[in-house]
């Protein structure tokens, strides 16, 4: 019954516009699998593609769509391990200046005012694999749009999340394998697309989601 919702209002406003087509976006929901071995877990990113693949051994266990850094902040390549795992983190340099209804987007390093105290960008479900590089809750843009980490969509951030653990392998390269068969013209999401929230919000512990659901199932 996982993000009904959506379906459901979309549904009733058909019904009320009678026979008018409404462009209803299909909901972005990759499925991920527990792994039989964890220690068999590792995960695999292509920036060409802009994709993540998590594998147990050759099987799949999460394929997501991913959002890269920019040409003057890119993605590192190379392998890496996971380092931490953090489910509510905010970032320590990219954030806001907040004092009383004033909230001015800038950098930890530059307070605009000594009335101003900083709360960093949300970055739900962490995965971190490089000081300062980690996989995390974020818009998922077509073209390079971070500060280097890998943002993937909420549906699929915390999966991979509850997946991986510490010490799980991550191999970054321009291209993978999987590019051909996995990764061969995926789903993608279009939430970049959609409105930024209220900064309010995103500097309120509301902005952190929490869907039981969304949790790697057993494999078939």
């Amino acid at each position: 019954m996982k993000h009904t919702l959506p379906i459901l209002l979309a549904a009733a406003a058909i019904a009320l516009t009678g026979c008018q087509t409404l462009n209803v976006r299909p909901v972005y929901d990759p499925v991920g699998y527990k792994p039989k071995n964890p220690s068999n877990v590792r995960v695999k990113v292509s920036l060409q593609n802009r994709m993540v693949y998590v594998l147990e051994g050759d099987k799949p266990l999460l394929v997501t769509a991913t959002a890269i850094g920019l040409p003057a902040k890119p993605t590192p390549k190379g392998n890496f391990r996971v380092i931490e795992k953090i489910e509510n983190k905010r970032s320590g340099s990219y954030g806001f200046w907040v004092n009383g209804n004033s909230i001015i987007a800038g950098t930890s390093g530059q307070c605009p005012g000594g009335s101003y105290h900083y709360v960093g960008f949300p970055m739900q479900y962490w995965v971190g694999f490089s000081p300062g590089y980690g996989f995390h809750v974020g818009s998922v843009w077509p073209t390079p749009r971070t500060h280097g980490c890998l943002r993937i969509h909420e549906n699929a951030a915390r999966e991979l999340y509850e997946i991986v653990r510490i010490g799980t392998p991550v191999n970054i390269a321009q291209t993978q394998p999987e590019d051909a068969t996995l990764g061969k013209n995926p789903p993608r999401p279009q939430d970049y697309n959609d409105p930024d929230p209220p900064k309010s919000l995103t500097i309120s512990s509301a902005v952190f989601k929490k869907d039981p659901n969304d949790i790697p199932r057993d494999q078939p």
